[in-house]
């Protein structure tokens, strides 16, 4: 190469640099905007400064969260079939069991102490067409876990379908702020309650049924402030692979989702008011999801005629992180 050419190849290259530096100053001055990609347009933070007591209610929520997907169409996927969802009665409990009824399957319940946004989900549920029961207790509890389960399958017939959803979760920044209560209460509720519901309802699930387990983003990148929710969604992503290992012999089928940020009562009254004004602002699409936004995965992974061959999947939902 000469001279010559090396000098304009040099010139050529600084007129790329300085070209992409002025885009860079003309974009840098513009604020990202939220991603807008669904049916309908979704709040984008900052929301209202709010914080709730545990366990958390969803009719207290300003705005409220978004969960009955009237632009999903359902097409019988679920034609017939019997779910069983923990932590039915809001969140994506709730738009789970909605979505779940609109593609055929009457729904049963469970939840802590939020009566009023159970009846809610019942409602929602029946205005689909299909029957809904609820059942108030703590999955902590075998003994509840094996009781919903019966009288799911004695008066609705059948169990197809168990979502386990429930979850507790409280921040805490500091390992040595991180009691032993505190610790045994998530790993109780988010571990055990997951077990003893699978354990409960597979000796009624015949083959093509399917358990759907709710993990989280912070079981696969994990988070400084959240050490004991992260350990129990890290164990939800393993237990849902080994189970689906397990109950191949048996024909039913396991899976996890995996949400990032969700607008729920569980981050409500989980995180102080000034940051729940900006949650998900932190996502690469710059807003959390609705609840609406997450069901249509869990009809996917519960629908044999969506999803046969797949099991032991984590289905991460994360906003584009």
């Amino acid at each position: 190469m000469s001279a010559n050419q090396s000098a304009r190849t040099v010139a050529k290259q600084r007129d790329i640099q300085e070209e992409v530096a002025a885009a860079d100053r003309k974009g840098g001055s513009e604020e990202p905007k939220a991603m807008q990609a669904g049916a309908r347009l979704y709040p984008e933070p900052p929301f209202p400064k709010q914080h709730q007591p545990k366990p958390g209610h969803e009719a207290q929520l300003d705005p409220p969260p978004m969960y009955d997907a009237p632009f999903y169409k359902g097409s019988e996927k679920l034609e017939g079939k019997v779910a069983l969802i923990t932590g039915g009665d809001s969140g994506i409990g709730r738009a789970v069991a909605v979505l779940f009824a609109r593609e055929g399957a009457d729904v049963a319940i469970c939840h802590l102490a939020e009566g009023d946004d159970a009846k809610e989900t019942i409602a929602a549920v029946e205005a689909e067409g299909r029957r809904c029961i609820a059942f108030a207790g703590d999955v902590k509890d075998k003994a509840f876990c094996e009781q919903a389960v019966k009288c799911t399958v004695k008066d609705l017939g059948r169990l197809d379908i168990l979502v386990n959803n429930a979850a507790f979760q409280v921040h805490a920044e500091d390992i040595l702020d991180l009691s032993e209560k505190h610790f045994d209460e998530t790993l109780k509720t988010n571990l055990y309650g997951y077990f003893f519901m699978a354990q409960a309802a597979v000796p009624h699930m015949e083959s093509g049924s399917a358990i759907i387990n709710t993990g989280s983003v912070t079981g696969l990148e994990g988070s400084k402030a959240l050490l004991d929710y992260s350990m129990t969604k890290g164990g939800i992503h393993a237990f849902t692979r080994s189970l689906a290992s397990q109950l191949v012999p048996r024909g039913i089928r396991v899976n996890a989702v995996a949400p990032g940020p969700v607008w729920t009562p569980l981050n409500p009254s989980d995180k102080e008011a000034e940051d729940v004004a900006k949650f998900g602002a932190d996502t690469p699409m710059k807003r959390p999801a609705q609840p609406e936004e997450l069901a249509p995965a869990y009809v996917f992974l519960a629908s044999p005629q969506c999803s046969s061959y797949i099991t032991g999947e984590v289905l991460p939902i994360v906003g584009g992180y």
